[in-house]
């Protein structure tokens, strides 16, 4: 069989509340989530013995079980009948930096999956196995503009959104999800929600719209992830200071930030620019969606 190949786009955090602490450890959140053209590359050899290679700039970064082998570990346990085969993982995110890298690198396993188990894979709810694997999963796994509720595992699409083009800065900073939210200290909810709002019922369609929208909505991580990473700070700075930049944020947990610009003309230049003064950094310009 022929070699199938998945991107593990960038998951960027548009907004992010933490609404509070749950009985049972997690947080419930809302968050606006889009998706950057900079990828991992997950591919995937059908029939090869069951292994994973990785590589990449940031492959040595990676620690613990990869989620990658994990999701392809759960679909074999599952339904053991499956292709199974090789995966070959590209890692070109930063771990660690507030993408969803390994989430993403699960979902495009599952994806991959699923196309080499052709009409077989009907057989299997991909979409709860996704949520199994963890909250961002879910919504990497649909790789589309959408609102994450609950934990994160309630994904709904969100409604047409202006193309705008992004410019993602990491301070070269890991920064564990969980020392965030440790920091964060949110407040104790008394029930766990079954389900929130889907998102807003506004209209999201222009430029204008959705930036006012995002400047009513921040990143409620930002705050106790500068205290861990004060770099981020001038990180934010750097982007706010680029011609066009509509708006500068920390996406997810960090430590990467996003600056938005109309056009990838102006997105592009802020990528050079910052890229000459801060050489150690990770600077990529692309289109979100």
């Amino acid at each position: 069989m022929t070699i199938i190949r998945e991107i593990a786009a960038a998951k960027v955090n548009l907004t992010l509340q933490i609404l509070g602490r749950r009985p049972d450890g997690y947080h419930e959140l809302k968050s606006l989530v889009a998706f950057a053209g900079i990828s991992d590359l997950v591919e995937f050899r059908p029939g090869h013995p069951p292994e994973i290679t990785v590589e990449g700039p940031f492959a040595s970064e990676i620690q613990g079980e990869n989620l990658l082998l994990k999701a392809a570990r759960t679909v074999h346990s599952e339904r053991p009948d499956f292709v199974t085969g090789a995966f070959r993982l590209v890692k070109r995110l930063p771990v660690a930096a507030g993408l969803g890298g390994g989430s993403a690198d699960a979902a495009a396993a599952l994806r991959a999956l699923m196309q080499a188990n052709g009409n077989q894979s009907l057989a299997l709810d991909w979409a709860r196995l996704a949520k199994s694997l963890g909250a961002d999963v879910a919504v990497c796994f649909r790789q589309r503009a959408s609102f994450m509720t609950g934990i994160g595992e309630i994904v709904t699409p969100a409604p047409r959104m202006p193309e705008l083009s992004v410019v993602l800065v990491n301070p070269a900073i890991a920064l564990p999800t969980e020392a965030v939210y440790a920091a964060l200290n949110a407040p104790s909810l008394k029930t766990q929600a079954t389900g929130a709002s889907s998102g807003p019922a506004e209209h999201l369609a222009t430029v204008d719209q959705l930036v006012e929208y995002l400047n009513r909505n921040p990143n409620d991580l930002e705050t106790p992830a500068l205290r861990l990473a004060p770099a981020i700070g001038e990180v934010k700075a750097a982007l706010a200071a680029q011609k066009g930049c509509l708006i500068a944020r920390l996406s997810g947990s960090g430590s990467t930030c996003f600056g938005l610009f109309r056009d990838q003309q102006s997105a592009a230049y802020a990528e050079q620019s910052i890229a000459r003064h801060r050489p150690v950094w990770w600077v990529r310009s692309s289109v979100l969606r």
